[in-house]
Order: structure tokens, then sequence, then C-alpha cells
């Protein structure tokens, strides 16, 4: 049977026949739905401002798309 590391407490656990996999146990996955419900995990953002040059191509294709009829 193959082992698998519970990503919440790091124990090796069998995967097959194992009700919480990936979790090792009922704790572990409350404790990572907790997380998420906290938003204690995230993606990193990256945040930039637009340019005029942006802003100048964007109305350019919106009247573009207005001529086209549609």
């Amino acid at each position: 049977m193959p082992l698998v590391k519970c990503p919440m407490c790091g124990k090796m656990v069998e995967y097959a026949g194992n009700e919480f996999r990936p979790f090792c146990s009922e704790r572990c996955k409350v404790l990572d739905l907790g997380a998420w419900a906290d938003e204690k995990y995230n993606l990193p953002a990256e945040h930039t401002e637009m340019t005029e040059e942006d802003i100048a191509n964007i109305e350019r294709a919106a009247e573009r798309k207005g001529h086209n009829g549609h």
C-alpha cells in the first residue's frame, strides 16, 4: 500500500482505505479546513499599475469592437 505524508502534520499514512485522505485523521482534516476558513492560505498577487499605453490599447480595442457591430 502506498504511503503519503499528511499535508497538515507530516505523518506518513496509508492512502488506500483512509477515509480522511490525504490527511492522517479527522483532526488534521478539520484543522486544514479551519485554516482555509481563516484565509491563512493565499496566493501571492502581483500588483501592477496600468500604463497610459495599456489604457490606450484597451480603448482602441473597445472602439474596434463597437464599430464591428458586436
